[in-house]
């Protein structure tokens, strides 16, 4: 055989190497192969040519495998008992910027599965490899090195704690400040999915003046990277009143307001989301948001959204109005009962339904001004079959109760009362009853439209328990009223008169 023919046939077996490899890349595209491949024991003929002398099979192959290990956590544990992070971890350090992104994406794929897979890319000494990529030249190989190291951070603390300890931190805060906008946004989630696990972690996110740096970008036209903004802050936020207020004290306000009519869903409800995480912490930070317009904007966000979208909206106004009767006077006065109202109404899901049934709760438990407006809304009704419905989750149920008793401990608005008389169960209409025993011997007005209304006849149908509060409430409301009248509505009544005929001798 002569030298030529010897080099034909190197030159054929590379050309079948780059073939096998770049159908595989291509065959991992589609879900429907992935059996199949699987089946044919695809990664241990992939594994070997992670090695390859040719630089682009190497590339293809990790590209492979990544697509592969990223369609499911099977897949992804094969890459791990296959002995193949160890060889991608030493390429990241080694070979050119194509195939560390590949290199990259492969540990990303793995880790995205599970904290356990995740463990393992940690293992195998993937951390100070990747942080290491965070500082090459190319663009495209630190945003592959930032996905990975966020897909690693968050699951759990553990985890994220390792990212941090391997000093990734300010090196993406760093990444932010690059022009690339898709470098940008893989940073920015990165940094959320650190801060999310603790105050502690959030502060080290902080501390390397991340802050700054993020409120920059709340106005910046890319929907994509504004998500991952407002994601970073909302989980800085959360954890405590200090990191919220280093938040609020980066000026994002009232800028902020105006991403709650965002085009973008997700940026509407990442924005939502932030401000509830501020709100909840204490009356200064709610007054804040009050003061440039927050509880406005959000209240027309509600008006605007669906579903889940609406949740972190309903929630804020839940926790502006716990916080004191003033502030709860400001979700009154920018109209958020009737809008609250329409949301118990319409949203289907159960879990919707029960924190607008705790916001409505926390707005009217203060005074009876404040309870009277959540009443005349036509609320109490609708929580009281809410919470009487078997179909209602546990949780609805619960938070529909706490609801109705702490509005009605300080409703005196009757007319809105009324229509429990008639279906409430004896947990709640002592409360119902209780309500008109207060008001009923002061207001003769309220006396009178007791009676005329049914109240008064549906006072005497109640069964209760001599002695009993409910009794005593029953008591009080009879007191209010002459002995013949409250005689003339008890059951009976009218069998007794017509006894009465029966009996009576007519004077001749």
């Amino acid at each position: 055989m002569s030298q030529r023919q010897v080099l034909q046939v190197f030159e054929q077996y590379q050309r079948a190497r780059t073939s096998f490899v770049q159908t595989i890349a291509e065959l991992s595209t589609r879900p429907q192969n992935i059996e199949t491949l699987q089946n044919a024991g695809v990664m241990s003929l992939l594994r070997p040519l992670l090695l390859d002398v040719v630089p682009t099979i190497q590339q293809t192959a990790a590209l492979a495998l990544g697509r592969l290990a990223n369609y499911n956590d099977n897949l992804a544990e094969a890459v791990v008992k296959g002995d193949i992070l160890p060889q991608l971890v030493y390429s990241l350090a080694e070979q050119n910027r194509f195939y560390k992104k590949a290199a990259a994406f492969v540990l990303r794929a793995v880790a995205k599965h599970s904290p356990e897979l995740a463990q393992a890319v940690v293992d195998c000494g993937a951390l100070d490899a990747l942080v290491i990529s965070l500082e090459e030249f190319d663009p495209g190989v630190k945003e592959a090195a930032a996905w990975a190291l966020g897909y690693i951070a968050r699951h759990n603390g553990e985890l994220s704690q390792a990212v941090v300890d391997a000093g990734a931190i300010p090196l993406l805060v760093l990444c932010i400040q690059e022009p690339e906008v898709a470098l940008k946004r893989i940073a920015a989630s990165a940094l959320s999915d650190i801060s999310k696990h603790s105050p502690e972690l959030a502060q080290t996110v902080v501390d390397a003046g991340a802050i700054a740096h993020l409120s920059q970008m709340i106005l910046n036209p890319d929907a994509k990277l504004k998500r991952q903004v407002f994601s970073a802050l909302s989980q800085i936020s959360k954890h405590s009143v200090d990191l919220a207020e280093m938040v609020v004290e980066a000026e994002i306000f009232p800028a902020v307001l105006t991403c709650l009519k965002d085009p973008d869903e997700y940026v509407k409800k990442n924005v939502a989301t932030l401000i509830r995480e501020i709100t909840k912490h204490t009356p200064e930070l709610s007054q804040l948001i009050v003061n440039a317009g927050g509880v406005a904007a959000v209240i027309d966000y509600i008006g605007d959204s669906r579903g889940n979208v609406r949740l972190p909206g309903i929630m804020m106004l839940g926790y502006v109005a716990a916080h004191s009767e003033n502030l709860a006077m400001a979700v009154i006065v920018s109209k958020g009962v009737p809008q609250l109202a329409i949301c118990l109404s319409e949203e289907p899901e159960d879990h919707i339904k029960a924190a607008t049934a705790w916001a409505l709760g926390q707005i009217g438990r203060h005074t009876p001004e404040h309870a009277r407006a959540v009443a005349v809304a036509n609320v109490l009704p609708r929580l009281l079959s809410l919470y009487m419905e078997s179909e209602s989750s546990e949780d609805l149920q619960v938070k529909a109760k706490k609801a109705l008793k702490s509005i009605l401990q300080k409703c005196t608005y009757l007319p809105a009362l009324e229509p429990l008389l008639h279906e409430a169960p004896p947990n709640i209409l002592k409360h119902v009853v209780g309500q008109f025993s207060k008001v009923l011997p002061h207001d003769s007005k309220a006396r009178r439209l007791f009676v005329t209304s049914g109240g008064l006849r549906k006072i005497q149908e109640i069964k209760s328990e001599p002695g009993s509060v409910l009794q005593e409430y029953i008591n009080s409301i009879n007191n209010c009223y002459p002995e013949e009248i409250v005689r003339y509505y008890s059951p009976g009544y009218s069998d007794t008169l017509l006894e009465r005929v029966d009996h009576y001798q007519p004077v001749m």
